[in-house]
């Protein structure tokens, strides 16, 4: 016979189990730092103007 499963304790384990996944999904996303988003964004402007120097003549900008 199997083990008695008391339903209200299963079901909110469950549901904290898809908080805890959701919540981790929303550290990924928004979890960073000012600093870290300013530093890509400096990188970013960086690469921009790199590419934007190699860029030919003849060719139109973007």
């Amino acid at each position: 016979m199997g083990e008695v499963v008391n339903l209200n304790h299963a079901r909110k384990r469950k549901a904290r189990e898809a908080a805890a996944a959701d919540a981790a999904t929303n550290r990924v996303k928004h979890g960073r730092t000012a600093a870290e988003r300013a530093n890509d964004r400096r990188a970013e402007a960086r690469r921009q103007a790199q590419l934007d120097g190699r860029r030919r003549d003849d060719e139109p900008p973007r």
